[in-house]
């Protein structure tokens, strides 16, 4: 189970509830790079969300605990695999480093 808010109004969060939460930014040079994809993939590597980056890089995505994948999609670069481990009732940050 998983599902993603509007990334351009995300509001902090507020841990302890019944979901895990995976956010970050997306950054290319200490950039953020805003309109990026970042696609969630679960521990069998099956697609379960996307979302766009906000102009400021930022995503979150709500999931169940476990072992995740994100797969970061911007113009000009490879896709970028980032592994994070998401438990129930906490928020897992992530920063994903997109090369120039």
């Amino acid at each position: 189970m998983c599902g993603a808010p509007d990334q351009d109004t995300l509001e902090p969060v507020a841990n302890g509830g019944p979901e895990a939460v995976i956010q970050g930014r997306v950054l290319r040079d200490g950039t953020p790079l805003g309109g990026a994809y970042v696609r969630l993939l679960d521990g069998t590597g099956e697609f379960t969300a996307e979302v766009q980056a906000s102009a400021t890089g930022q995503f979150r995505f709500y999931a169940a605990a476990g072992e995740w994948t994100l797969r970061t999609l911007a113009p000009g670069t490879s896709p970028v695999d980032t592994t994070v481990t998401a438990a129930k009732g906490a928020t897992s940050e992530v920063e994903v480093l997109v090369p120039a």
